[in-house]
């Protein structure tokens, strides 16, 4: 689709990672197999920003106009948005119920990151490529698993979730904060097209099957 639009093969390659799994974790993951150019980071990065920046206002407010159930919007959430703290961020504001199914469904989302990282170094036949392993998965499943299983930890996890909730705040401020003209810019018509066109795809596909299959 990247060749269609004129667009450079790992660039599109990239954007088509950051909007398929994981934002900036899959492009920060899948750049370095690629050998991506600082450029060529630079626009992927940039596309999936504004696209996280725009997801951060709509989603809540399409969600509320679809009358979405808290299951429904969470499941959408972690599908149809890219980076965690957006979908987190977003689902935040729809509901607790909706931020518990945004955040699990997210984070095994971004376990695809190891195999199309793989699966990158065979299509672009990366002599000595390495895959980064996405740890903080594994740190999230760890503190679920300790707060869930050992009572004496119960306590630790709830100050945990409150400064966390703080850290999401201060990282949705920044988000907004670095949005300007000059990083849209810097995206370009043709790579940040293909982001659109690739996300309201996905949007629209899952948010169709979601409202249609989950209660």
């Amino acid at each position: 689709m990247g060749c269609w639009l004129g667009i450079e093969r790992k660039t599109a390659h990239l954007i088509s990672c950051g909007t398929a799994i994981c934002g900036g974790s899959a492009i920060a993951a899948v750049g370095p197999v690629v050998q991506a150019e600082k450029s060529q980071f630079s626009v992927a990065l940039g596309t999936v920003f504004v696209l996280n920046s725009v997801a951060l206002l709509l989603f809540p407010a399409l969600g509320h106009a679809l009358q979405m159930t808290q299951n429904q919007f969470g499941l959408w959430c972690a599908i149809a948005i890219h980076d965690t703290s957006s979908v987190v961020g977003a689902a935040s504001h729809y509901g607790d119920q909706a931020l518990q199914v945004a955040t699990t469904v997210k984070l095994a989302r971004a376990l695809w990151i190891v195999p199309v990282a793989l699966g990158t170094a065979f299509l672009f036949k990366t002599p000595g490529a390495k895959v980064k392993l996405p740890y903080f998965i594994l740190g999230f499943i760890g503190a679920m698993l300790l707060t869930t299983y050992v009572p004496a930890l119960k306590g630790a996890g709830q100050v945990a979730a409150q400064i966390a909730k703080v850290g999401l705040t201060l990282t949705l401020f920044l988000i907004g904060a670095g949005l300007s003209m000059e990083v849209i810019r810097k995206v370009g018509i043709r790579p940040f097209g293909l982001g659109v066109l690739l996300w309201v795809v996905i949007s629209a596909t899952s948010l169709w099957v979601i409202l249609h299959t989950v209660a």
